[in-house]
């Protein structure tokens, strides 16, 4: 009898030995997916588990991937486990093909979390074409914006479309809204009554002009009327760019003294990639979202002599060098602007300089600083697009 115990004692351990290794070996497998194709959560999504109930292997979660769900299959098979599929992939199938979006409030906000107290993480802008890719609660959405930033925005900031619908407006003749602030009126007139207030970079669709108006259309219909002087045709404007150190720098003074804002990316108030943002989508270009990511593009400048090598135009990165106990961490960035003076928003958009005989020379800056990129250079290249070339500006 205690050798039959034994044996079955034996046998469980063995078993149970046998199902920790390979849920150890599949919970691996999931990670290093997850490495690969989203090591970032702020622009892509792989969030997916391995459980046991005892009798079955449940391999779930969502992802925004489809390519990271086809190699998970595809490992998963050659690893010969055999495990029940619950993984969502994004676009959620409960959309009805309601999966794009164009913004509509003159700037929508954010958010960390489907709640409204929620962190403030990024802003877009009217006129900005989105994906949705699923519902969450009290009205809220998970968003990825052309920057490839992917948050929670509520059904208020937003136009959904499906297919046609998102096809139409990008083909349609538009208007950019160039002034830091204005009014769209209910009528060819500016004593008329406000349908929405607007910041610069602001898209609308064009409806043809009147009496010295622009007549625009909102993504969701509601139809006003801007100041021709205060507007562009889009395509003019667009055609028109042709961005140099002397556009960027133009564009980044008009907004001195704007309030720094937690998350921002507009002329309402701005935190500092938001300025760089916003200053180089004026200029017809999108960029990545946060500091720590713009620092990953561009071509880097050799700053061991100080400035000397720097161009207006370049970004300047801010932040904790790496020590044998804590990686980098980029924290900031500003715009060069020659003889040591950079513009950046750090409490407001302001100057200062790395040039101890400046009065607005910043020792903590030039402590803090990491590296310079030139962006001018790269444009086209990875996170430095013009706007018509990101895919979120694409027919789909």
């Amino acid at each position: 009898m205690k050798f039959i115990l034994t044996i079955f004692v034996l046998i469980t351990f063995f078993l149970n030995t046998q199902a920790q290794n390979q849920m150890e070996n599949l919970n691996n497998i999931i990670q290093n997916i997850k490495e690969k194709f989203a090591p970032d959560k702020r622009v892509a999504l792989f969030n997916v588990e391995a459980i046991n109930d005892g009798k079955k292997i449940i391999v779930k979660g969502e992802t925004n991937l489809p390519e990271a769900k086809t190699e998970l299959d595809k490992k998963l098979k050659d690893a010969d486990v055999k495990f029940i599929d619950q993984i969502e992939v994004l676009p959620s199938e409960k959309l009805n093909g309601n999966i794009y979006g164009v913004i509509n409030l003159s700037v929508a906000n954010f958010r960390s979390n489907p709640d409204h107290p929620a962190e403030l993480v990024t802003q877009s802008i009217l006129g900005t074409p989105v994906k949705i890719l699923k519902k969450g609660q009290d009205g809220y959405y998970l968003v990825q914006t052309p920057d490839g930033y992917i948050s929670w925005l509520d059904n208020d900031g937003v136009q959904f479309m499906n297919k046609a619908e998102f096809n139409n407006w990008l083909t349609s003749d538009k208007i950019i809204y160039l002034e830091n602030y204005g009014l769209c009126y209910s009528l060819p007139d500016d004593k008329s009554q406000a349908v929405s207030d607007l910041v610069a970079g602001n898209i609308l669709k064009s409806l043809g002009e009147e009496h010295g108006y622009f007549k625009v259309e909102f993504p969701d219909k509601r139809t006003g009327y801007i100041k021709k002087d205060e507007a562009k045709l889009f395509n003019d404007w667009y055609n028109s760019l042709n961005p140099k150190s002397e556009e960027i720098l133009n564009t980044a003074y008009r907004f001195m003294g704007t309030p720094y804002l937690w998350g921002g990316t507009s002329s309402k108030g701005m935190d500092c990639s938001g300025f760089t943002k916003t200053v180089f989508f004026l200029n017809g270009i999108v960029l990545n979202r946060d500091a720590s990511q713009q620092v990953n593009s561009g071509e880097l400048v050799n700053t061991e002599n100080g400035w000397e090598n720097l161009q207006a135009g370049d970004l300047l990165f801010f932040g904790f060098k790496a020590t044998p106990e804590r990686k980098e961490r980029i924290t900031h960035v500003a715009i060069y602007i020659g003889d040591g003076d950079f513009i950046h928003d750090a409490g407001r958009v302001r100057i200062n300089s790395f040039n101890p005989s400046k009065p607005y020379y910043s020792d903590y800056r030039k402590s803090g600083f990491i590296r310079a990129k030139r962006y001018l250079n790269s444009v086209g290249s990875t996170g430095i697009e013009k706007i018509l070339d990101n895919s979120f500006y694409k027919l789909q």
